[in-house]
């Protein structure tokens, strides 16, 4: 197994984006920092069509299988926590179906780190399975579905919640 580093980041651009343009390389939470550098990737593009964001988001999964499987094979191993590019884009899907507001966001983001570090069923035997770079990509893809949907029921319980607050009749 080799050690992440500044050196294997700028060996090769698939290691560069695989590494999260640095942010895997950090010594504590590397798949959080990763998560982190969605937030500002997705601002670029949060101005789109939905449609547009969802296949830019489309178009950096397909390279990111490419690049997370190239890294982790540099790597020696296929998921090694400094890949964080799956992270990444994951956050970027999230967000897509997230308000822009700062709470929403943090919402969002909470969601998605809890999804892929939890990895509820199928997505831990999924990724026991895939040892490649479709699989590095598609365990945090499910963690992201896993988040949206969350995020989107609890969106409705509040606004049920807040509805019957305002007319307790109504509910």
């Amino acid at each position: 197994m080799t050690k992440p580093n500044v050196k294997l980041l700028l060996a090769h651009p698939a290691h560069f984006f695989g590494l999260g343009f640095g942010s895997g390389l950090a010594p504590k939470a590397p798949g959080t920092c990763g998560t982190i550098v969605g937030l500002p990737l997705y601002w670029l593009i949060a101005g789109y069509h939905l449609s547009m964001q969802l296949a830019i988001i489309a178009a950096l999964f397909i390279i990111g299988i490419y690049c997370c499987d190239k890294t982790g094979k540099a790597l020696g191993v296929a998921d090694h926590g400094a890949i964080v590019w799956d992270e990444i884009v994951a956050m970027m899907l999230v967000l897509a179906f997230t308000p822009l507001t700062k709470a929403s966001w943090l919402v969002a983001f909470l969601l998605f780190r809890l999804f892929d570090i939890w990895k509820p069923f199928p997505i831990r035997q999924l990724d026991a399975k895939l040892k490649n770079g479709f699989g590095v990509m598609l365990d945090d893809l499910l963690a992201a579905v896993y988040a949206i949907i969350t995020f989107t029921i609890l969106g409705a319980l509040l606004d049920y919640l807040f509805l019957c607050w305002i007319e307790p009749y109504g509910c």
